[in-house]
């Protein structure tokens, strides 16, 4: 009885599965949704064998029914009613600032361990954009000097983000 059950499931399904699927897309205008009464249909016409053995026309018939009455019923539930609906899924994330505040904080902390003259050299280096020349002029010191604090700094700076878990 089973096998003869399934094989005219899938009979039906073949013969109206893609039109049920246009009908109930065209009434709802969601995809996903659409499948689901699909299937819902389907398997209510499984559980009712008497519809199995019904004319093909009274069997599209009823499943056009049934996939209708779901989607009303869906339509008139309360989880509809309170469903609110948005192109943007929430597993986005929003670019809410927190990550660059975070990191701004996170490397101010890091610059801050560096000694004086280390922080001075990656600030005027990397944040201000000065030369090695430019820095050397201004701080009265030698340029291989400032080459020398900017490579120490640099180390010293990743070894201080690693100790807070930023890098590796």
């Amino acid at each position: 009885m089973h096998d003869d059950q399934a094989e005219l499931i899938r009979a039906l399904h073949d013969a109206h599965g893609p039109a049920l699927f246009r009908y109930v897309a065209r009434l709802t205008h969601d995809y996903g949704f659409a499948q689901d009464v699909v299937q819902e249909t389907l398997l209510r016409a499984w559980r009712r064998p008497a519809i199995l053995q019904q004319s093909d026309e009274s069997a599209r018939a009823w499943l056009f029914t049934v996939a209708r009455n779901l989607v009303i019923d869906d339509r008139r539930s309360a989880r509809f009613a309170h469903e609110i609906t948005t192109d943007r899924l929430p597993e986005e994330s929003s670019a809410d600032g927190a990550d660059s505040v975070l990191d701004k904080w996170l490397l101010s902390d890091a610059l801050l361990s560096l000694s004086v003259e280390h922080r001075t050299a990656v600030v005027s280096a990397y944040y201000l954009g000065q030369s090695v020349a430019e820095i050397a002029l201004r701080e009265n010191i030698p340029e291989g000097t400032v080459r020398s604090r900017v490579h120490y700094a640099l180390r010293a700076l990743r070894l201080a983000l690693q100790e807070r878990g930023v890098t590796q």
